[in-house]
């Protein structure tokens, strides 16, 4: 009776081992499948926060037109507060959390000449920030806009361009 008694229990505690490693197992599995997509779901936040960022940096007080040129305009960027802005980037650089921020001219013809005080207006490309880093650029069209002196006229000058952020690949 003892024997057969022991033999119940040892039957008993496999059993519940066996339960034990089966739920374990069970466990694992879900919680690989749950947090084998966290690195695309990060990626895919970060994307998303780009896209947002695009809109909202055209029309941020650091970028925007404003009422400058006759009317508030959407979409339109400050070609003057863009290169006063990026000989003082460096308060900037993390305030956006991206990687890259660039305006590149589009019309008319872009010869991708980089912008700096010494050749501004003459120049295509305006880097705001330009960290190397490997991510993937999103971007949007914009007008930017400068005063510019015409026959001793003071004009608005616009031209179609492209705001470009580049955001860090999740490793």
């Amino acid at each position: 009776m003892v024997k057969k008694a022991q033999m119940k229990i040892q039957q008993m505690s496999f059993m519940l081992l066996g339960v034990f490693l089966f739920l374990a197992l069970v466990g694992m599995i879900i919680l690989t499948v749950k947090f084998s997509d966290l690195k695309q779901s990060a990626t895919d936040l970060k994307e998303q926060n780009a896209i947002l960022l695009i809109i909202k940096l055209a029309n941020s007080p650091e970028f925007s037109c404003g009422n400058v040129y006759g009317n508030q305009k959407t979409d339109c960027i400050d070609e003057d507060k863009i290169m006063m802005l990026k000989e003082n980037i460096g308060k900037y650089i993390s305030f956006w959390g991206v990687s890259n921020i660039e305006i590149r001219r589009i019309y008319p013809e872009n010869k991708g000449i980089e912008c700096t005080i010494s050749n501004y207006p003459k120049c295509d490309t305006i880097k705001l920030i330009d960290k190397p880093a490997l991510g993937y650029d999103k971007s949007n069209f914009v007008a930017l806009c400068r005063k510019e002196r015409y026959e001793d006229n003071i004009i608005n000058k616009c031209e179609m361009a492209k705001i470009i952020v580049r955001y860090e690949e999740v490793e």
